[in-house]
């Protein structure tokens, strides 16, 4: 059997399921399918090609680049993904690399990738664990700590501008839904 990449697997998928195909882009080799709906799907409340998986992450989506957008004019030079590794370890310092992978959903060579640029950044530190050495425990450095109150505020700032109209019910019904989703997923 010839060779297929994972975008020709996708597509046959789609199009043998009965399914409709949204959107779906390969770009540096790493597959983003946004949505693949099928059409006889039990349960699914959402018309045609309006996959909540495509709502959420046009809103996620939209979310990050703002806020990259607010750190860049408040000369905070970190990234997004940068930042959600902080994030983690401002609420529980001394994390080991599998750990972070864990929290922010990233595999080990993106987490491995993030922390090196932290480090050169001179934000993070590795130290090898007592326990065993082959663990990184990652650290905090007193510049990164400085960094938390100043881009937790900026983070706020952009959740509040995104949410603007949006009644603390519906947050609630919102978080409550997709938390079902995950739970059923996980």
């Amino acid at each position: 059997m010839p060779y297929k990449s994972a975008t020709q697997q996708m597509l046959n998928y789609c199009t043998t399921a009965g399914s409709t195909k949204i959107n779906f882009s390969n770009s540096k080799n790493r597959l983003s399918l946004i949505s693949c709906l099928n059409n006889s799907m039990p349960n699914n409340q959402f018309k045609r090609g309006e996959l909540y998986s495509f709502i959420t992450g046009k809103a996620s989506t939209a979310i990050a680049r703002r806020l990259q957008k607010i750190f860049k004019q408040n000369n905070v030079d970190i990234t997004i993904e940068q930042w959600s590794v902080l994030y983690h370890l401002w609420k529980q310092d001394g994390l080991s690399q599998q750990q972070l992978c864990d929290f922010t959903f990233r595999d080990k060579p993106s987490i491995t990738r993030l922390v090196d640029n932290l480090e050169k950044l001179k934000l993070v530190k590795r130290v090898a664990s007592k326990d065993d050495r082959r663990i990184n425990m990652i650290y905090l450095t007193p510049a990164a700590q400085q960094l938390q109150e100043q881009t937790m505020d900026l983070a706020n700032q952009t959740l509040n501008e995104a949410l603007a109209g949006v009644t603390n019910g519906q947050i609630e019904i919102a978080k409550e839904v997709l938390q079902v989703v995950y739970d059923n997923l996980k």
